[in-house]
């Protein structure tokens, strides 16, 4: 690709999100939807003007990081603890239950193979992250109740779709599931939890030193943007999902930080006002490209819509995605049951974490075109319809 063919897809990106957008949020729908509408119809599912490249991608990664980073600013670790029994109770369930589901409906039923059934049911049990917590935060409801329990639970939920992830590719490639290599995996997750957001706090005071003894301009947004960026790469490093180095780094920086590294920057409330309103312009002009590529990588195209198989076997598939994901939720104690309600919706959406699982299953030559297209149709409708339910729900409660 020639430098001003990638202009002109990056210009299509960027004003095609802004556009549907607005469009939408005039419309009284979720905004996100407009910029995941945007991915569909420049994309290869109707006019076929951008391709999901790799450059598109990556600036797409970018975008979901600093969206995490974003919420770990506004997150309050006090509220997020208060909700961690909730948040784990929903993980867990949204976990297990979709896993489960998918895997017996797909063998029991549909006499898929194993290890074929086994990654349908990993490519359900996935929470789309930056999707919810963008509904959320268009609803200015992120840092409600029930935003801190999504949040904790998609959280948990990443980390779970990780160590799935790493057992089903080694049995998919050697036949058998390695399990030391799986516990250093999830141990390595452990110590970058315990240790990145100290460790983020300590740079983060580097960063305020330095800052207020010079006069150049853009010195916290590099300095800021490199640390989100430092944080992701080791989340990889260690086997976690870059953004949840990013959702560290975020919350190590928050005012409501509680550990004792965070005492000087809660003390200096204009630094870390100076942090949020330096790096806003950067995170707002990435995020919209992750979302028209979670547009851009649904090819609709691809769904064999003239097939019984792929509606009756993607229906079925459906329908456990969003039962094992609404059936822990509605089920606590304590809450409202809107709040419960939008819970389980939030946690629905698979979004781009669904591909990755779909994708991987499809290269390893696990699945067939009817049930890889069944699989597109079912992320495509736990995507899209959300969002929709949300709002639904929240204004039926007003």
């Amino acid at each position: 690709m020639q430098p001003h063919d990638f202009f002109l897809i990056l210009l299509l990106i960027l004003v095609g999100a802004r556009l549907f957008s607005e469009l939408f949020r005039k419309l009284g729908l979720p905004p996100v939807l407009g910029e995941l509408c945007a991915g569909i119809i420049i994309g290869p599912s109707l006019l076929g003007w951008v391709e999901p490249t790799a450059t598109i991608k990556l600036l797409a990664e970018i975008g979901i990081i600093l969206l995490l980073f974003d919420v770990g600013l506004e997150t309050d670790l006090h509220r997020l603890k208060q909700s961690g029994k909730n948040a784990a109770i929903v993980a867990v369930g949204g976990f297990l239950l979709p896993f489960i589901l998918g895997s017996w409906v797909s063998y029991s039923i549909f006499s898929l193979p194993l290890i074929a059934s086994l990654f349908i049911g990993g490519t359900i049990t996935a929470t789309s992250i930056g999707i919810t917590i963008r509904v959320l935060s268009d609803l200015k409801k992120r840092s409600s109740t029930e935003g801190e329990i999504v949040l904790g639970a998609a959280v948990l939920d990443d980390i779970f779709g990780v160590l799935l992830l790493t057992i089903l590719y080694e049995f998919s490639q050697s036949g058998g599931v390695d399990l030391a290599n799986t516990g250093k995996v999830f141990l390595f997750i452990l110590l970058f939890f315990a240790t990145a957001p100290a460790a983020a706090k300590l740079l983060a005071l580097l960063i305020q030193k330095y800052d207020s003894g010079t006069k150049s301009q853009g010195l916290m947004a590099t300095a800021i943007f490199s640390l989100v960026l430092f944080f992701a790469w080791l989340a990889h490093r260690v086997g976690a999902p870059e953004i949840i180095g990013g959702f560290a780094a975020g919350l190590a920086l928050s005012r409501r930080f509680l550990l004792p590294f965070g005492i000087a920057l809660r003390e200096n409330q204009a630094f870390a006002a100076k942090i949020e309103n330096q790096i806003r312009p950067i995170v707002y002009l990435f995020t919209p490209i992750f979302f028209v590529t979670v547009g851009l990588s649904m090819n609709l195209r691809d769904i064999a819509w003239g097939e019984s198989h792929v509606w009756l076997f993607g229906g079925a598939v459906l329908a456990v995605s969003v039962i094992g994901k609404m059936a822990v939720p509605l089920m606590l104690k304590g809450i409202p049951p809107t709040k419960r309600v939008v819970v389980g919706l939030s946690m629905i959406p698979r979004g781009e974490v669904g591909l990755i699982f779909a994708e991987i299953g499809k290269t390893a030559k696990l699945f067939d075109n009817e049930t890889y297209a069944a699989l597109i149709l079912v992320i495509v409708m736990t995507t899209l319809i959300p969002p929709f339910l949300i709002k639904l729900a929240y204004r039926n409660d007003s």
